[in-house]
């Protein structure tokens, strides 16, 4: 599954910001794969933290082969140790398993943060030992698929701005101007912001300041 977005959300944008209108015209539509499973959405993105995509992906692919379904039980029942096994650490095992633990005795309820507003999210979600802000801001876009997610937290969308608008830095400030233009359809410009910054234009170029060696 993919993100759903159309010609509704890109027109808005293109119309609110001809910079960005200009983007999404010469990338076209972009295809991101959602999970709409909130648990295993979870779990994903806690085995991904401060390790390579390729590497995520690999783990990943052991957890399900071994697991097959990825939920509370399946989780709870494998351990520490076969977690582990699969190539995760104790901390991030530790945090799976809690996790795992609020889901089965139900102090997290997984079917009720659906109704709740993005705000409401973030703040439970990142609650969780393991989750922060940005991790849930990720699971707002990628599982729940709100159509307003625009991260500061993301180096890459910070990158992305600097690229589109030639700016040297983003400050909480700019950062708030974009949010607000881009709004309610914050969620589509942050995909093509990340296709920017991973170099999906040939010529563009980060106007951040040269560090000094």
């Amino acid at each position: 599954m993919y993100f759903r977005y159309g010609t509704e959300e890109t027109e808005y944008l293109k119309k609110k910001d001809p910079k960005l209108g200009e983007i999404i015209e010469r990338i076209g539509h972009i295809d991101r794969e959602i999970d709409p499973d909130l648990f295993s959405s979870v779990i994903h993105q806690i085995v991904g933290q401060q390790i390579s995509t390729k590497a995520q992906e690999t783990i990943w692919n052991r957890i399900q082969e071994q697991l097959g379904e990825v939920n509370a039980n399946t989780v709870l029942n494998a351990g520490a140790d076969k977690l582990q096994s699969f190539g995760i650490s104790f901390r991030k095992a530790d945090y799976i398993l809690d996790f795992a633990k609020k889901v089965q005795e139900g102090e997290f309820d997984l079917e009720a943060i659906w109704e709740k507003t993005d705000e409401e999210v973030i703040r439970e979600l990142s609650a969780l030992r393991g989750i922060g802000v940005w991790t849930a801001e990720m699971l707002l876009l990628f599982c729940m698929e709100r159509q307003n997610v625009l991260s500061y937290d993301d180096l890459a969308i910070q990158r992305g701005l600097r690229m589109v608008y030639h700016h040297r830095k983003i400050d909480k400030k700019l950062f708030e101007k974009y949010r607000r233009r881009y709004s309610p359809y914050g969620s589509v410009a942050s995909l093509y912001l990340w296709a920017v910054s991973n170099g999906a234009i040939e010529g563009m170029k980060d106007y951040a300041p040269k560090k000094k060696k």
